[in-house]
């Protein structure tokens, strides 16, 4: 297993808004995940993996807002990988997803 380290954070003006109103998810190959602003490690098997993060307003279960998606490369290393998504500061952004793995992303699918 490799450790992939994510950090989800959104844009700094707007963090004390998503801290309080929002919660982030991430979908990793098919599944959703309740996630937290800030870092978090997943234990991946090497090879290619779906990522997808997106929020939710704490007082509703849908829609996935903001969610971009990304296929991740995982190597078999010990050494972990660090994946940044960083949400975009005008309303209505995406989750912006670089890493040494994350090749390609952009918008998930419109719910």
């Amino acid at each position: 297993m490799t450790t992939v380290l994510l950090s989800i954070r959104p844009a700094l003006p707007a963090a004390w808004f998503h801290h309080l109103l929002t919660r982030p998810f991430i979908e990793l190959d098919g599944t959703e995940h309740p996630a937290k602003w800030g870092e978090q490690s997943l234990d991946l098997a090497p090879g290619t993996h779906r990522l997808g993060v997106c929020f939710r307003y704490r007082v509703r279960s849908s829609p996935r807002l903001a969610e971009s998606v990304t296929q991740l490369t995982v190597p078999d290393t010990p050494t972990p990988i660090p994946v940044r998504a960083r949400l975009g500061l005008p309303n209505g952004s995406h989750f912006h997803i670089d890493g040494p793995s994350a090749p390609t992303q952009g918008p998930g699918p419109t719910p």
